[in-house]
């Protein structure tokens, strides 16, 4: 019998809670509860020391010899068991920190195989977040297939060649390390929704509450747009949330019980609604790999310039309940570059039918390709031409 395989099409939070939020600064950690745990599925964080991690990428419907390049400070090992019951003597196992180093005097680097590699029947190592980035990164990688005479020739022969993003650590994110010292944890708690400034800054649920104790602190470590970084600069505040108890309608404990409980629902259903940008959002998803009956895959929301955007990666059962999920929002300069892209992509590599879509004249078209980053991939004369006639209409 075919497994089947639940491709997410949106990011719900089906069988989780959302619980009332704690604010230090300009940031609210929403925690994210599990009632119902079923421990066949656990995490278990790696720790890598190394200054820069190369990862090979071939076997992965890449090009040969592409390679990824990051800052990577541990990875994810995803253990589970095929019959429902629970992960026996988690963590107990010997891992061995898997990869090449090497010391380059002034810097050490790992050398990977895969950003995702099986290491046993039920056992599986992957870099989380970086897997997403990844996605992003090669996503129209390979350029124009027709030979349009616009393109470079260094486009027609690798592409995009090198693409690079650039982020901050969560350890510059102002207010997120006290936060993460000082909040509690709840005794369900499997998940949380950080907001910066009241801005979505990134989702994580992992599978059980033991696995969010021992990753709670990797926040730390994942990376957050630039955007992000400046609003906990400029921001050390967040906005009030007046939710309260109406005490004209409590006359017993049974009442008070029931206020209470309308209340954090009241509560919960706002911070939902202030996620909404990635909540209930439409998105691409892609199986990156099957782990047993669960499905490892990555997703980007569906581009849209005008509103927030996310990339990420997550594993959901068969019901659509999550038990793992990492996102990281896009800042609207990464959003434009990957929208021209996609736009690109469904023309053909076509400049003047791309042009056309976008409402754009051939010369301001090519003028917002540079802007982005990508007149490399144009020869000089047609690069030339848009600028001297932007020269004129000046």
């Amino acid at each position: 019998m075919a497994k089947k395989i639940n491709l997410i099409s949106d990011v719900s939070l089906k069988g989780l809670e959302i619980a009332p939020s704690q604010v230090w600064g300009s940031v609210r950690l929403v925690p994210l509860l599990r009632r119902h745990v079923r421990g066949d599925l656990r995490l278990l964080r790696r720790n890598y020391h190394e200054d820069l991690t190369i990862v090979s990428l071939e076997g992965q419907m890449m090009e040969p010899g592409m390679k990824y390049f990051s800052y990577v400070p541990h990875g994810l090992v995803l253990s589970w068991t095929n019959n429902g019951s629970p992960v026996a003597a988690y963590g107990g196992q010997m891992l061995n920190s898997h990869g090449k180093r090497i010391d380059c005097g002034c810097a050490s680097v790992r050398l990977m195989h895969r950003m995702v590699k099986r290491e046993g029947n039920n056992q599986l190592r992957f870099l989380p977040m970086h897997l997403a980035m990844e996605g992003f990164l090669s996503m129209f990688f390979s350029g124009p297939d027709i030979a349009w005479s616009e393109y470079s020739k260094y486009a027609l022969s690798h592409g995009l060649g090198c693409r690079y993003e650039t982020s901050v650590s969560g350890r510059y994110i102002a207010g997120l390390e006290e936060a993460l010292r000082v909040f509690e944890i709840h005794e369900e708690q499997v998940g949380v929704l950080v907001f910066v400034a009241e801005a979505l800054a990134s989702a994580f649920v992992v599978p059980t509450p033991e696995d969010y104790r021992l990753l709670h602190t990797s926040l730390l470590e994942d990376f957050y747009g630039e955007l992000l970084y400046e609003y906990g600069l400029l921001y050390d505040t967040t906005f009030p949330m007046d939710v309260s108890v109406d005490e004209s309608k409590v006359n017993c404990l049974a009442d008070l019980r029931e206020a209470i409980q309308t209340m954090r629902s009241d509560w919960g259903s706002f911070q939902g609604f202030m996620a909404s940008g990635l909540l209930g959002r439409g998105v691409a998803s892609k199986i990156v790999y099957s782990a047993g009956d669960f499905f490892l895959q990555r997703f980007i929301s569906d581009l849209n310039p005008k509103e927030e955007n996310h990339i990420g990666e997550a594993i959901a059962r068969d019901n659509g309940e999550l038990e793992y999920l990492k996102t990281y929002r896009l800042s609207a300069a990464q959003t434009r570059r990957v929208y021209l892209l996609s736009v690109l992509a469904k023309y053909n590599w076509n400049v003047n039918a791309t042009a056309a879509a976008l409402n754009h004249t051939r010369e301001e078209f090519v003028h917002r390709l540079e802007k982005a980053g990508f007149g490399y991939l144009l020869n000089q004369q047609v690069r030339d031409a848009a600028l001297k006639k932007a020269r004129k209409a000046k």
